[in-house]
């Protein structure tokens, strides 16, 4: 177990760029089983979920072979269905993404339930429903099983917009006889990254951006080589680490196309950015005020699907807006537990009362003080990181090997922008 001690209080300069996108990175790997062929990734992070991931395709028999810095050969020529490691599957909740490649192309997979944050159930009812209309027969028994003798191509009607449903029935459809059309489906950047790396591959997906996607399955996909793009949840945060401590970055390569939506509600708060080619200014001042609703309402910050405000980003929004004049109702309707960390912000000096298990309204502005924390999850974790980067005092947050999940070497990039962070072992 290790731990971060960050003093805060000190405003950020400098400049940094995002690594890859992690949720791009986990179905690209999986994505890798469908052909035989070497495919050769660029810009892929180094963080526990994604290593995760690629000890999981290993046990496969996928090589995976370093070539560079954030650069893999990925060859799954000698794929066998073999049981995954069960401890690895509740570790990470990427692993159900192993069921579309593996269906599809071996015709069988055994999966343990698949794991990752503690922040609600996270139903996959809508990848068994998906893979079945293409053919596959699951059964479960404290385990998914997962058969098919060949898959061919449906209509579709997900159930929800699920983005790992999603996924998992594109990779499938990819070697499905004919043609699949996605309705309902997901659109983030995730998903349309992993229809951009299969189209490389040889598949013809169309539709790409929007809920409904036509794939043109093929017998056989080749190799290729794909640039991950940058984690736009990254970017984010960052530009929360500026906002909050009040300090001016450049963020290099940003992947302004998909922050449309995220730059209009957190300009709700108080919270812009200039832009200069593909790269994103965070100025030192900033307006820091909530905007009311019509008859100076409360106005409300309520995650949805893609392209509306992403969940993943609610934590982070909610410590950024402890420090903006006002008052904002925080709603995420997906998961129940989403707010369950607000009580380590209210032990550092922040106003937020938390309505129910999916709303809370935050006040501000409320000066910080250092605590002793623990982080509970990937996104929870760096909400606690900016607000003891806006402390006043020492925090010590524990359990910072959720924030390396999804986090890249974050406590470098903080301290080359002029934070006091430093990490240590647990005694």
């Amino acid at each position: 177990m290790e731990k971060f001690i960050i003093e805060g209080g000190l405003p950020l300069r400098g400049e940094m760029t995002p690594s890859g996108n992690k949720n791009a990175a986990l179905p690209i790997l999986a994505a890798c089983l469908l052909t035989e062929s070497p495919v050769i990734l660029h810009n892929v992070p180094n963080i526990r979920d994604v290593n995760d991931m690629r000890h999981l395709i290993e046990s496969l028999g996928v090589a995976v072979e370093e070539v560079a810095a954030n650069t893999w050969r990925v060859t799954a020529r000698e794929v066998r269905p073999a049981d995954l490691d069960p401890d690895l599957c509740r570790r990470i909740r990427a692993s159900i993404l192993l069921a579309g490649p593996m269906t599809a192309r071996m015709g069988e997979l055994r999966l343990s339930p698949p794991g990752g944050d503690v922040i609600g159930r996270r139903r996959v009812d809508t990848h068994i429903l998906a893979l079945k209309r293409l053919g596959a027969e699951v059964t479960y028994d404290r385990a998914f099983e997962f058969h098919a003798h060949g898959l061919t191509g449906a209509d579709i009607l997900l159930d929800e917009a699920s983005v790992t449903g999603t996924e998992n029935a594109i990779m499938a459809a990819a070697l499905a006889r004919g043609t699949t059309i996605l309705r309902n489906a997901a659109s983030e950047p995730h998903v349309q990254e992993l229809c951009q790396f299969l189209n490389v591959l040889g598949v013809k997906i169309g539709g790409i951006g929007s809920n409904t996607l036509v794939i043109d399955g093929v017998e056989r996909l080749h190799g290729g080589e794909f640039t991950i793009g940058p984690d736009y949840l990254e970017v984010v945060s960052f530009v929360g680490a500026a906002v909050v401590t009040h300090g001016e970055i450049r963020i290099r390569n940003a992947g302004l196309r998909y922050l449309g939506m995220i730059r209009m509600v957190l300009n709700r708060i108080g919270v812009d950015w200039d832009e200069d080619g593909d790269d994103l200014l965070v100025p030192a001042v900033q307006r820091l005020e909530i905007e009311p609703d019509l008859g100076n309402a409360i106005p409300e910050i309520k995650t949805n699907i893609w392209p509306a405000f992403p969940t993943d980003l609610m934590s982070m929004t909610i410590a950024m807006a402890t420090q903006a004049r006002g008052s904002i109702l925080f709603h995420d309707w997906m998961y129940p537990s989403r707010m369950y960390f607000t009580d380590k912000l209210v032990g550092m000096g922040a106003q937020i009362v938390l309505c129910d298990p999916h709303r809370c309204i935050v006040t501000g502005p409320t000066p910080l003080f250092g605590e002793k924390v623990e982080s509970p999850d990937i996104r929870a974790g760096m909400t606690l990181v900016l607000a003891a980067l806006a402390a006043k005092g020492t925090s010590v947050i524990r359990n910072v090997g959720q924030i390396d999940r999804g986090y890249e070497r974050v406590d470098e990039k903080l301290r080359s922008l002029g934070a006091r962070i430093e990490r240590m072992k647990e005694q």
